[in-house]
């Protein structure tokens, strides 16, 4: 139930943030307005901070799922099929068909559900080919640099947060 309040709101504040609007994703593509890296980076930092807190005080553990250079690969070129076809994300389709957009409800619904039938059909012959090709495991970057959780995300989201403020300093 977690899941579906914080995907209403973060769903809400893509639409306000104007994430599922096609002339704003058309100036992504086009890197005339940042606003979609905007919020996506400020999604990150907020979801980091968040779980990195919830994991420390005991609340949550995390089950990282192991990940390979092939599933990168495939993973990034159904998105980014998806993506240049429509012009939205998993997330911006979700946002935009509370919008009452047309296209993001026929097109980029039918494009979940053909995508993710197509992948499934074929994963069992993609599981031990390329899907396992560079497998990397569980890892995140305190278990790669053997460091304590907080090592990383400070610093990471820090640096996200100068790369906000340099993006709005700049007007993009």
């Amino acid at each position: 139930m977690w899941g579906l309040f914080f995907g209403i709101i973060f769903g809400f504040l893509l639409h306000k943030g104007g994430a599922t609007k096609y002339d704003v994703i058309l100036g992504q593509l086009l890197l005339t307005d940042f606003t979609v890296v905007k919020i996506m980076l400020s999604a990150v930092v907020t979801g980091m901070l968040g779980i990195y807190f919830m994991k420390a005080r005991g609340w949550v553990t995390l089950s990282i799922k192991s990940g390979s250079l092939g599933m990168n690969v495939i993973g990034g070129l159904i998105f980014g099929v998806g993506f240049a076809v429509l012009g939205y994300c998993p997330g911006t389709i979700a946002g935009a068909i509370g919008n009452g957009y047309l296209d993001a409800l026929v097109g980029g619904l039918a494009g979940i559900i053909i995508g993710s039938g197509l992948f499934a059909a074929l994963y069992p012959k993609l599981r031990g080919g390329i899907l396992a090709k560079g497998d990397f495991g569980d890892l995140t970057l305190p278990r790669l640099f053997r460091v304590n959780d907080w090592l990383v995300v400070v610093p990471v989201a820090a640096l996200l947060v100068l790369l906000l403020v340099g993006l709005e300093l700049a007007g993009l």
